[in-house]
């Protein structure tokens, strides 16, 4: 939605920035009546950290009797999160992605779990990644486990749609439409929808180029040429 951020308390006069704090009541006097002192600007996002403090809990609980609270908290940041902050877009950071794919990869390991269907190597393998992610470690497509591959298709492809409709509302408040920019957003669009229908059986590398397709329009908006073909040479390559 498009707001005017930078409010001013009628009450005690204290300015403050709802883009930076995300509170409409005075930080100073609690008031919630106020005025807003600039344009109105799109504005997705809240100022809210992704909490993975897990390192004492799992000495504590093994991984799979915290799996469900983790998903919950990753649920949470996500929900709260947006891409445009007072008319400048963000980046589409490593956080979002760790928390878009904990959630799927976290599932997936509850019903392996409840199955039987994980043996103790599997087990093993998948439990290393998991922890990487929780460390805040985005692994490279090459150390995605086989049968963690489809949640982060998932992930990767959930992100990518998150981040391409924030740039579509951004691009819908601006003079300029930059034309090649939307084609290649609608194209983005495309694939998304594909690896959706395929329950993101796709290959990990194949989901890291949503990712980068989605961060170079996010440059290409900002008057970035050369992210702009790099992406066109990108989804030529996805087919």
């Amino acid at each position: 939605m498009e707001i005017r951020g930078e409010r001013e308390c009628t009450e005690c006069g204290t300015r403050w920035s709802y883009y930076t704090t995300g509170e409409v009541s005075c930080p100073e006097c609690g008031s919630l009546k106020s005025v807003g002192r600039e344009e109105r600007a799109l504005h997705t996002d809240s100022p809210v950290e992704l909490d993975l403090t897990t390192g004492e809990e799992l000495l504590d609980q093994p991984l799979s009797e915290l799996a469900t609270e983790i998903r919950e908290r990753c649920r949470s940041y996500v929900r709260q999160r947006g891409f445009v902050n007072g008319g400048t877009l963000r980046t589409l950071d490593d956080d979002y992605l760790i928390a878009q794919e904990l959630i799927t990869a976290l599932g997936a390991y509850e019903r392996s779990l409840s199955s039987g269907a994980l043996d103790s190597d599997v087990d093993d393998v998948e439990q290393l990644y998991l922890l990487e992610l929780l460390d805040r470690e985005r692994p490279p497509p090459s150390a995605v486990p086989e049968s963690l591959a489809s949640e982060r298709g998932l992930a990767y492809a959930t992100a990518a749609s998150t981040y391409r409709e924030d740039v579509v509302s951004l691009l819908d408040t601006r003079e300029e439409s930059l034309p090649p920019v939307r084609r290649a957003l609608g194209r983005l669009d495309d694939h998304v929808r594909r690896v959706e229908a395929l329950d993101g059986d796709i290959e990990p590398r194949t989901a890291e180029s949503l990712v980068e397709i989605a961060r170079d329009l996010g440059r290409a908006v900002d008057g970035d040429e050369t992210a702009l073909a790099r992406t066109s040479k990108r989804l030529d390559e996805l087919g």
